[in-house]
């Protein structure tokens, strides 16, 4: 970005928080009405961000232990002046490759600190060439990484073995400049020297595992808020029209604004800094954990990269691989833009209430933070379109199959659909389901016939929920329990249940209302950094606050009748007679 525009720096998510928070308030705050939903609604919207800041600032104060640790081992043992030491005992170099690797991996500790100092005793036996350094160096960071599903603990040791190996790779404290922010700035030595001891100071006051923990508790706390909110919605009847505070010109202006800044970033974004994504270990879709994120928040310059990385350090499969994330993220949240604006257009009558919501949606920190992952912004493009097309029903059942088959958790949209289609149109949505989720099978069908039956338990999660700390991620990763996630799991299937059979009358209103909150309470079981995968629930959400009265718009109304166009000639001429 700085090559297109001159000294451009991308904000780093703190200062990017109180931005947006003014911006939101001031665009969309009530002012005549104070004591109003709707401002209820943006102060919930505005608290998402602490949480992310936490679960943020935990990961970066990691990594730059890592870094620190991997510093300090250079600085206090330089690697002998002779060549023949290396040679001395070729055989003692694969047997700590096999043993030690073994031990470390059998060990199963999560502190990145310890990884580091045990990796450093088996360093000198592992090389690894500058591009696989880099490779290793990111899966290490997403080892530990809570917005990335967790790597095996073998990966990870490997990764900071090649780095304590590698003394070619670029660190930041090796330079005359050190880290700054949690964006990976740079400041001169003279001005950051005493920031950094005290920044030192103040992450050994908090350990890093506690402010993510924190982290995810604050976003728990607010998403529970937002459940009830959305529980709640069928039943205000009354939704008096408030429009935002700007006009439908000038809040296109900001969205469009926002959305050139953010795929910049996407496509700006450096190829080693490549994270894979997707379900490792969770249910979800084989193909989708091949694709990379695109991290467009950068959390240390070492990590992040303080210039772009060379296009050939990746070869060219990993290559197309980020090409294509690249493309289908920007698509993603070009489909969640456009299917905002078009839904308040053609359903809620409203356009400017859709650019509004649109315009909201960008402005929100975690859409910044988020841009790059694929799996995050595609299911929720994929439910989005749903409801645009909700009157025909197996063009529904298409967009709903294929979120489904891509991340598994929209199936537990199908009691509420169902129901909603239940008096006209319900065959063909449940065709269209079946025909996406078919599809879907015979492309896994394709990588062979004996790890077909793997990858369908995968596609629909047919195998005991993790009960292991060290496997999961996210909040169940860092001190709960895991065995709660039972009783969780049990009230979220309750809950979806429930939606089958209340509202006994479902409108569309209630249909996007209640889509929203499974999402939501998805996030509550999720095992793999739950709580973080804002965007499945976040365009439902915006839509539901800023929806008319829709009361009118149920399937017997909205959905045709394919017998009832075979039917209409022979009624016409029996009149006729």
């Amino acid at each position: 970005m700085s090559e297109i525009l001159l000294y451009y720096k991308r904000p780093d998510p703190t200062t990017w928080v109180y931005l947006s928070s003014f911006l939101t308030i001031g665009l969309f705050f009530v002012f005549h009405r104070f004591w109003s939903i709707r401002n209820l609604d943006i102060f919930l919207l505005i608290l998402l961000a602490p949480g992310l800041l936490m679960v943020h600032e935990g990961r970066r104060r990691q990594l730059q232990e890592i870094e620190s640790e991997v510093i300090t081992h250079r600085q206090n043992e330089k690697p002998p002046a002779s060549t023949n030491s290396a040679s001395a005992d070729p055989d003692h170099g694969s047997g700590l490759r096999k043993t030690g690797l073994r031990e470390l991996v059998g060990a199963g500790t999560r502190n990145p600190t310890q990884r580091t100092r045990d990796a450093a005793a088996i360093s000198s036996k592992l090389g690894s060439s500058g591009g696989d350094v880099l490779v290793a160096l990111t899966q290490a960071a997403a080892a530990d990484d809570p917005v990335a599903v967790t790597a095996s603990e073998e990966a990870s040791v490997r990764a900071e073995a090649a780095i304590l190996a590698q003394p070619t790779v670029p660190l930041a404290a090796e330079s005359p400049e050190v880290i700054s922010g949690a964006d990976g700035s740079l400041a001169a030595d003279s001005d950051t020297d005493a920031k950094s001891d005290s920044d030192a100071a103040a992450s050994s006051e908090i350990d890093p595992e506690d402010i993510r923990r924190y982290g995810f508790i604050s976003l728990f706390v607010v998403q529970f808020m937002l459940l009830i909110r959305l529980l709640l919605d069928p039943l205000m009847v009354r939704r008096p029209l408030l429009d935002p505070n700007l006009s439908s010109g000038g809040l296109t202006f900001i969205g469009v604004s926002l959305f050139i800044f953010m795929m910049a970033n996407i496509v700006a974004s450096t190829p080693r800094i490549q994270i894979e994504q997707g379900p490792k270990l969770g249910p979800g879709y084989a193909l989708m954990n091949m694709l990379p994120a695109i991290p467009t928040r950068p959390v240390t310059d070492a990590l992040a990269g303080s210039t772009m990385g060379d296009e050939n350090e990746l070869d060219a499969s990993q290559s197309r691989l980020a090409t294509i994330a690249k493309v289908l993220a920007i698509l993603a949240h070009a489909a969640i833009v456009s299917g905002i604006v078009l839904i308040g257009n053609w359903h809620f009558g409203n356009m400017r209430a859709g650019v509004g919501c649109a315009t909201l949606y960008l402005l929100m920190p975690y859409t910044a933070q988020m841009t790059g992952r694929v799996d995050h912004a595609l299911p929720a493009a994929l439910l989005l379109w749903a409801v645009l097309f909700y009157r025909k029903p197996l063009v529904a059942g298409i967009f709903l199959g294929l979120a489904a088959g891509l991340v598994y958790y929209p199936f537990f949209l199908l009691p509420l659909w169902i129901s909603f289609y239940w008096r006209r149109g319900v065959w063909r949505f449940t065709i269209g389901v079946a025909v996406m989720l078919g599809l879907l099978m015979m492309l896994l069908s394709l990588s062979g016939v004996e790890s077909l039956v793997d990858h369908l338990r995968t596609m629909f999660g047919l195998f005991k929920p993790e009960t292991k700390s060290n496997i999961l991620g996210g909040i169940w990763g860092l001190g709960w329990n895991p065995i709660w996630r039972l009783p969780v799991i049990v009230g979220f299937v309750i809950l979806c249940s429930f939606f089958a059979a209340w509202p006994a009358q479902k409108n569309l209103g209630t249909l996007i209302g209640c889509s929203a909150a499974v999402m939501v309470g998805a996030q509550f079981w999720h095992g793999y950094g739950g709580g973080l995968y804002i965007a499945w629930f976040l365009p439902l959400l915006l839509l539901t606050i800023f929806r008319p009265n829709l009361q009118d718009r149920i399937a017997l109304k909205v959905v045709s009748d394919s017998s009832s166009k075979k039917r209409r000639p022979v009624a016409l001429e029996v009149d006729a007679a």
